[in-house]
Parts: C-alpha cells; sequence; structure tokens
C-alpha cells in the first residue's frame, strides 16, 4: 500500500524511540487491519531497560528544553503542523486502515493534529498569569507558570493519533517533554507520528527525548501511572482503565488528565427541525461505527415526534453503506477487533432479555467484502433509560432510543447515566435551549444546541464530568494542566509589613 511507504513503514518497527534513537526488543506486537484482517505490521515491545533509558533521556532533554523560550517551542510546533499537511493523505489512511474508521474521519482525524498545531503556536504566545494588588504597600504581586516536566501520554485505538496531538502540542509549547504509549490495537499509527516529528525536530535542533514513544499493553500503562518521575499522566480510555490510573497516580499526589467513557444522549424536542436531527443523530450513532468517546448512545425523544422520527432513522439506516473505509463511499467501517464484536453481540442480548424492541436489527455482515469479521450492523432498540445495559457504555453502533414529555424529564434522562461527557438538545424553541445550557440543565462537560454530540472544534476544551472523569483537553485554558502555577510576591519597600496586619516586633 502507497501510504506506507509514503510514511517510511516497512514490515518490521523499532517501536521505542526518543527523539531519532529507536530500539527493538526481543517481544514483539503485530498490528491487523479490521478492515481484511491482513497483517500491517509487526512492532517491538518496550522493554524495561528501554523504558529506563526513555525517561532518563526525556528528563535530560527537559532541562534544555524548558529553557528555550516559549514562541520558539511554538515555531518548533508550527513546523510540525506543516509537515503533518504534507502528510495528510497517507496518515489519514493509516488511521483508517489500522482503526478501522471512515477515510474521511481518518483525514479528519489528521486535520484536527494539524488544528491543535495552529492552536498551539498562538497559545506559545499566551501563557499568560495575572496580577494582584497586594494589601501591603510598596509591594507586588503575581502569578507564572512553569512546565511541570515529563508529560506521559497514553491514548486509546479510537483516536489513535489526534488525541496525541492534542496533549503534546500543548504540553510542548508549554515547556515540557512528552513520553506516548499509543494503543497496542494501533501501534503503526505511533510509529508514523514519531517519525514525522523526529525530522522536524531534528531538523530544529530540539534535544532527544522531547518526544519519545514506547509501546506496549496495560502493564506499560500501569509503569508509567506509578512511576514517580513523571508529574502528570493523560490518559484516554475506558472508566475502568481510568479509575486505575487515577487511583495510581493519585497515590503518589500526581496530576492526571482523565478522558474517558462517555453515554451521551441527543434530546429531539417537539420544536425541532427533523431533518437536521436525523443528520447529526446518525452520524453521531454511526459514525467510527460508534468507538467513539462523544458518539450518540441514547435518543430522548418527545412524545409527539416520536413515531414520525423513529421512523425517519429506520430508512435512513436501509440506506448505510458499511464496508472498506478507504472506500468513500461507505459510511461504516468495522469494529476494531473481534472483542468489540463481542462485546457488541453481548449488548445486544443483554438489551433484547430487558426487554428491548428493535426497530433495526443488529448482527454480524457476512459475504465478501465482510471476511475480518469486525463489520457489524448499525441498530436501534426502544429501551428504558434505567436499564443496567442502558446505563453502559457499549463501544459498537447501538442506538437507544426512548420518548419524553416534559422537557424537564428529557433533562433527567439526559443526566440519569453515570457517564457526563457529551450531550445535545435539537431545538427551535429558545427558552428549551437555555434551559439545556443553564445550571438546571446537562451536567456534561459538553452541551450543543442543534448540532450532535459528535465532533468538538480543538478551539473549546474538551472532556466530561462524572465517570468521564473530569479532565480537559485541546482549547479554551486547558495549558494549565500542563504546568504549575507559581504566585510571586516582591517587597521594594524599606519595610516588612506582614498580612492581615500581624504585628511581629523584636523589640
Amino acid at each position: 500500500m502507497d501510504f506506507l511507504q509514503q510514511l517510511g513503514l516497512e514490515a518490521h518497527q523499532a517501536g521505542t524511540a526518543t527523539g531519532q534513537n529507536w530500539m527493538n526488543s526481543e517481544e514483539t506486537l503485530s498490528s491487523f487491519s479490521p478492515v481484511d484482517n491482513k497483517l500491517i505490521g509487526t512492532v517491538s515491545v518496550t522493554s524495561e531497560q528501554q523504558y529506563e533509558k526513555v525517561v532518563q533521556q526525556a528528563m535530560q532533554a527537559f532541562e534544555e528544553w524548558r529553557m528555550w523560550p516559549a514562541p520558539k517551542r511554538g515555531e518548533v510546533v508550527r513546523q510540525l503542523g506543516e509537515e503533518l499537511r504534507n502528510h495528510k493523505d497517507a496518515l489519514g489512511k493509516l488511521v483508517s486502515y489500522e482503526m478501522g474508521k471512515s477515510l474521511q474521519e481518518g483525514w479528519g482525524e489528521v486535520q484536527e493534529m494539524i488544528d491543535i498545531c495552529d492552536f498551539a503556536v498562538g497559545l506559545s504566545r499566551q501563557l499568560y498569569g495575572l496580577t494582584m494588588h497586594s494589601e501591603r504597600p510598596m509591594h507586588r504581586m503575581y502569578e507564572q507558570w512553569h512546565p511541570l516536566g515529563i508529560v506521559g501520554i497514553i491514548s486509546a485505538f479510537n483516536f489513535p493519533v489526534a488525541v496525541w496531538s492534542w496533549n503534546s502540542a500543548l504540553a510542548w509549547v508549554c515547556g515540557n517533554v512528552c513520553i506516548w504509549k499509543p494503543s497496542e490495537k494501533a501501534p503503526l499509527c505511533g510509529i508514523a507520528v514519531q517519525k514525522i516529528t523526529e525530522q522536524v525536530f531534528a531538523a530544529n535542533g530540539v534535544p532527544a527525548g522531547v518526544s519519545c514513544l514506547i509501546q506496549g499493553g496495560r502493564n506499560l500503562g500501569e509503569k508509567l501511572s506509578h512511576d514517580t518521575r513523571i508529574p502528570l499522566i493523560s490518559a484516554t480510555g475506558s472508566t475502568r482503565m481510568g479509575k486505575a490510573v487515577g487511583a495510581a497516580v493519585g497515590a503518589r499526589l500526581g496530576k492526571t488528565i482523565l478522558e474517558l467513557g462517555g453515554n451521551n444522549a441527543i434530546i429531539v424536542s417537539e420544536h425541532a427541525d427533523l431533518d437536521m436531527s436525523l443528520i447529526g443523530a446518525i452520524f453521531g450513532a454511526v459514525g467510527t461505527a460508534g468507538q467513539r468517546c462523544t458518539s450518540t448512545r441514547r435518543l430522548i425523544i418527545h412524545k409527539k415526534v416520536y413515531e414520525a422520527f423513529t421512523q425517519k432513522l429506520v430508512k435512513a439506516y436501509s440506506q448505510l453503506k458499511i464496508g472498506n473505509p478507504l472506500d468513500a463511499n461507505n459510511h461504516v467501517g468495522p469494529l476494531i477487533d473481534k472483542d468489540a464484536v463481542d462485546a457488541y453481540l453481548k449488548a445486544i442480548e443483554a438489551c433484547k432479555a430487558a426487554g428491548g424492541k428493535f426497530l433495526v436489527e443488529g448482527g454480524v455482515c457476512k459475504g465478501e467484502g465482510y471476511e475480518s469479521g469486525c463489520y457489524v450492523q448499525p441498530c436501534i432498540a426502544e429501551v428504558k433509560n434505567d436499564w443496567a445495559i442502558v446505563q453502559h457504555e457499549t463501544f459498537a453502533p447501538i442506538l437507544y432510543v426512548m420518548s419524553y414529555d416534559t422537557i424537564e424529564e428529557a433533562i433527567q434522562l439526559q443526566n440519569g447515566v453515570p457517564q457526563g461527557l457529551s450531550s445535545a438538545i435539537m431545538t427551535l424553541n429558545m427558552r428549551e435551549s437555555e434551559l439545556f445550557l443553564s445550571h438546571k440543565g446537562s451536567d456534561c462537560g459538553i452541551a450543543n444546541v442543534n448540532i450532535g454530540t459528535s465532533g468538538a472544534e480543538i478551539g473549546g476544551a474538551f472532556g466530561g464530568e462524572k465517570e468521564t472523569g473530569g479532565g480537559r483537553e485541546s482549547g479554551s485554558d486547558a495549558w494549565k494542566a500542563y504546568m504549575r502555577r507559581q504566585t510571586n510576591t516582591i517587597n521594594w519597600s524599606t519595610q516588612l509589613p506582614l498580612a492581615q496586619g500581624i504585628q511581629f516586633d523584636l523589640g
């Protein structure tokens, strides 16, 4: 495949890297595409000795990198964004082929990387602190922000490159260095990105260790989480994984950014534009084959439009094209692997056992083009919100629908799950939309009006509440999570007055 050659990927790849120093090991992991079940490549797993070398290299690089002026660091990130533009086509195809998302979404993921680089370049000149008025005469108070050191990044298979860039681009302009453990289900994406990054960094004399790559499974993530030399761990994945990472890092009083599960709903009001709502609901439910943390899992539809809207849904689902994601005519690609297919089938059985009525039946796709066994039929089921299976996030294209009577009831249903990532309401009624966005409305980190739950822009802080973890990445002031705040007070008088008017006289 041409895109593999364009990215400099051979059949066998070293899996550990600090700058241009690539390392092999005896243990390997293989990457098979869910598209056709073909072996893409074999990657070396990071050994204990290699891990230690990576951390030591990162610590050494931090001492130099932190002293580069922030705008100079931003210039390097700007060049990385340009290089990603040059590789957008090939890298997007690799993302699509190794992970299984549609080619449009693969290209879109690389565009997110480009966008966050652009954002970080501007940010490099805007790492602002505040000034405060002191209660003491001839005193000046202000705050400033310093880099933390090493940022450990644990990313998930569903966004194998974009989430890394959200973290690394901001961490770098803030003066940190990064150690990245990509998902073991998409290791070649990590290698491709590291190769692109190392070319830019080498051309700019960036010290080796500012961008590090390690490869492996759960045990390597645990190693990062327990390592006291890594002050911040940014982890994306399941709630189960996030709880383990949070506990490990919290036990050593480290910092975390956790982006975990979502159980996202769209409220479809009686005042909604149903045609527009249909587009948002379907893309949210079947995009990335339902494997986004922001995927639409639930539709909460007003009773007056329930029949009309579900009929539109059923008709639209019959027109979905399922197949090779590299074919731009297809809407839905495969699930990541057979384990994901099993989870999808078990969720369908659990839903039926609870009394769910399927408006569109699910199942594994058979026949030509589906030989990998990872292609499934997006399905729709009528459910109750409090059922255990509905409360659980299944990473698959299963859409649950339910009805409501009042807007207050709809918001209660929307909030009535353990997760709190993304939410949306479709309505042309201003009072409904404002209620949804008020403190009595959605309890999620993201709340949208007249767009779906999926497809966040990098300009806003991304993240959620409750079991979603509470972390924030990407835009707004998310950069502050990658730095430590320091309050400074300067006394330029000839006296030493104490705060709060305290007197301390030695005679």
